[in-house]
């Protein structure tokens, strides 16, 4: 199963959420993200905090959806923040779609012990949530059933 992670920067949440979700994932499972308005570099806070957290940052880059052109996925998820009046991207094609909001951790504003902690923070939720999402029994859920657990994931 492909699993797209969107936002609109893909330089921070999207980022975070691809590489714990690769991180974790079981064999036949993979993912990529994307951003609406691609930053074009990803946060160097981002990438410190999956190091630190001992998660591969081979291959994150701050790309478009062409970087899925041809090879669509199986599941959407967009991670914008809608409390913060975000704009979420919308993704047109067959997949199933849901939306896992997280708080931009890099819009935190304080000290270097805030930041990092904001970081840590959204890192775990991404971690609570894929660890739920692969507990899934995939072969017994319908589309719409998949969609119920996608949402009540996105909550954890």
């Amino acid at each position: 199963m492909k699993v797209l992670f969107m936002c609109t920067a893909n330089s921070c949440r999207s980022i975070l959420s691809e590489a714990v979700f690769n991180h974790l994932a079981p064999e036949g499972f993979i993912a990529i993200s994307s951003g609406s308005f691609p930053k074009g570099q990803v946060l160097p806070r981002s990438l410190s905090t999956l190091q630190a957290a001992g998660i591969s940052t081979e291959g994150l880059y701050s790309k478009g959806n062409d970087a899925f052109e041809g090879n669509p996925p199986d599941l959407v998820i967009t991670v914008c923040d809608k409390a913060a009046g975000e704009a979420c991207p919308v993704y047109f094609g067959p997949a199933t779609k849901a939306h896992w909001g997280l708080e931009d951790p890099s819009e935190i504003q304080g000290d270097e012990a805030s930041v990092e902690a904001a970081f840590n923070a959204t890192l775990e939720t991404i971690k609570s949530r894929c660890r739920a999402f692969f507990a899934l029994p995939f072969a017994d859920l319908s589309p719409a059933e998949l969609k119920a657990e996608l949402d009540r994931i996105a909550v954890l």
